[in-house]
């Protein structure tokens, strides 16, 4: 049976090997990634000894790419994205043309087709988002504005290379390769348009459905107090979505793993479901660079050495030096042009997808696959080189004025989105510490046990003369009384409480009939916790459910003294 455990047999490898080669790298002074790639060699197919699963192995990569995506999405909001977009969009646009037409002079030097010239181009046109975040992680550049523009410009490549793998077939027939069952321009025209109707149906359903239903389910998960279920129910956000958006509206993976995340962004929910998928994105994440190690075959750099050559430097000098003529034509200095141009040295999961069906409508030849995949290992191996020597460049350019009005203007723009963020972040803090203050019993709760406590608490007001509890009634709530002042009527005595005092908790400790009246004699603002939501938070908190149990001590005690016998408490 042990012989047949192809999945286990993969992830062991590719873990333990990535492991041993990205520590090796890290003392040699060389990236970890650089480490994954050579771990991929090792069990490719073009190496002797274990060979993994190629097929299992890109699975296992996509949900690196899906997790990882998703981790973006939930710190750029659709709000950045709008930011944007009068560079991103133009920029992204026009560098894949420009960068196609390269690809297809490349071909033609060496006698190919302009189907294979088309198909070589968009492969090397196109970036890999997942080697970018790494990059930018890596130089905590993700929330700068630069940052912001790269991964924008990188989202747009993305959306772009859906509709070319729609349109690819489409025009095979007239590109030298296999028709595919596209035979009018009509049928082509529907096609696209169906397209297209999908993508933007996505994005609607996204931006305006999304931000509504997915924090809403989160929160009845979290409600649950199971930190197992809601670890479960982000992944299940992240990949369902992921995978039902490929489905249904065909888009990409990455792509509706992306847009996950940002609509989950705007919610009290996106920090802890960072922190809960962030230990599967960095394990997920290392088996896509050891996929792409897998597809390297060494034997391309002694059989195709010029080629090679000129596909590489296609990816890292021609279409890095097209993106930075397009920043600046746009305006931007020449610092943003510089990490734009960094971010595009290399290609990636879109390429792969992109040769393959090349390949299989007959426009690409095979030593094309091969050089496309080689030149994308060989890229995202030097892609630390070129951010390192962007970095030097840039120190040794002299700041000029020229595009700083443009990048001036969008670092206000995200500032002002960032200072948005943070309000809400710094309110939603001064609610938890005002009920810490409040409510002192609260006070030796961790964090994540307050923010739960914030979510669990339903804001009640109550008018003077109002009854809250009725003696004899079911126990349905704990109140606590944020301000105003209540009476709680017991055995023919009147108890005022105000603020900073709780009240109702003592039966639902003991599961026995309300024992007393509470009136309001102000006008109240409550904060009631529901029978079910007290009972679940209490037996989480063993330290919370003794300081109850001693207060309902010392509350029974005094009813006691004063009564003469036990009562029941409120």
């Amino acid at each position: 049976m042990h012989g047949e455990a192809t999945l286990i047999a993969t992830a062991a490898a590719g873990f333990v090997l990535a492991f041993a080669f990205g520590f090796l790298a890290h003392r040699l002074r060389l990236p970890p990634l650089v480490g994954y790639l050579v771990a991929g060699i090792a069990v490719g197919p073009f190496t002797p000894g274990f060979v993994a699963d190629a097929a299992l192995s890109a699975e296992l990569a996509e949900m690196g790419v899906i997790l990882l995506m998703f981790g973006v999405g939930l710190h750029f909001s659709a709000a950045d994205l709008m930011a944007v977009r009068w560079i991103a969009l133009p920029g992204a646009v026009g560098q894949i043309v420009l960068a196609t037409l390269m690809g297809i002079g490349l071909a033609a030097a060496w006698g190919w087709g302009l189907g294979a010239g088309v198909v070589l181009g968009l492969s090397l046109s196109v970036a890999s988002t997942v080697v970018l975040l790494k990059a930018l992680e890596e130089r905590n550049g993700l929330a700068t504005p630069n940052g912001r523009i790269a991964v924008g410009w990188l989202i747009v490549e993305d959306l772009a290379m859906v509709l070319a793998l729609v349109l690819l077939p489409a025009f095979a027939g007239m590109l030298g390769g296999h028709a595919d069952g596209h035979g009018s321009d009509t049928d082509l025209i529907t096609e696209l348009l169906i397209t297209l109707g999908k993508v933007a149906a996505f994005v609607v359903l996204a931006m305006l459905l999304g931000p509504k239903v997915v924090p809403w389910v989160l929160k009845q998960v979290a409600r649950t107090g199971s930190r197992e279920l809601f670890t479960l129910s982000v992944l299940a956000v992240a990949v369902g979505i992921a995978y039902g958006s490929a489905v249904v509206f065909g888009v990409s993976f990455a792509l509706g793993a992306f847009f996950a995340g940002v609509v989950l962004s705007e919610s009290d929910f996106s920090h802890r479901a960072a922190a809960n998928s962030m230990p599967l994105q960095d394990a997920f994440a290392v088996l896509f660079f050891v996929s792409v190690g897998m597809l390297f075959d060494p034997s391309i750099v002694l059989r195709e050495p010029l080629a090679l050559t000129a596909v590489v430097a296609l990816i890292m000098f021609g279409k890095s030096i097209v993106a930075f003529g397009i920043v600046l034509l746009l305006g931007y200095p020449k610092t943003t042009a510089l990490t734009v141009a960094a971010s595009l040295a290399q290609i990636g999961e879109f390429s792969f997808i992109l040769v393959g069906l090349g390949l299989s409508m007959g426009l690409l030849p095979p030593e094309g696959r091969d050089l496309v995949l080689a030149g994308a290992l060989i890229s995202i191996t030097l892609n630390p080189l070129a951010f390192a020597a962007v970095d030097r460049l840039a120190t040794l350019m002299r700041p000029g004025r020229y595009g700083q009005k443009h990048l001036a203007a969008l670092e206000a723009q995200l500032d002002e989105l960032q200072r948005r963020s943070a309000a809400r972040e710094t309110e939603r803090g001064l609610r938890i510490q005002t009920i810490v203050d409040l409510f002192p019993i609260f006070a030796e709760l961790d964090q994540e046990a307050r923010e739960d406590l914030l979510m669990l608490f339903q804001p009640r007001a109550a008018a003077p003369g109002e009854r809250i509890i009725r003696k004899g009634g079911r126990p349905d709530a704990a109140y606590f009384i944020s301000s105003g002042a209540v009476q709680v009527t017991v055995d023919g005595r009147e108890i005022p409480l105000g603020p900073g005092e709780f009240f109702g908790e003592m039966a639902l400790l003991s599961r026995a009939r309300r024992s007393a009246d509470v009136t309001a004699i102000d006008y109240c603002q409550l904060l009631a916790l529901p029978e079910r939501d007290f009972r679940m938070f209490v037996s989480k908190h063993p330290g919370l459910r003794a300081d109850l149990d001693r207060l309902a001590a010392q509350r029974r005690t005094m009813n006691r003294e004063t009564v003469g016998d036990a009562a029941p408490a409120v």
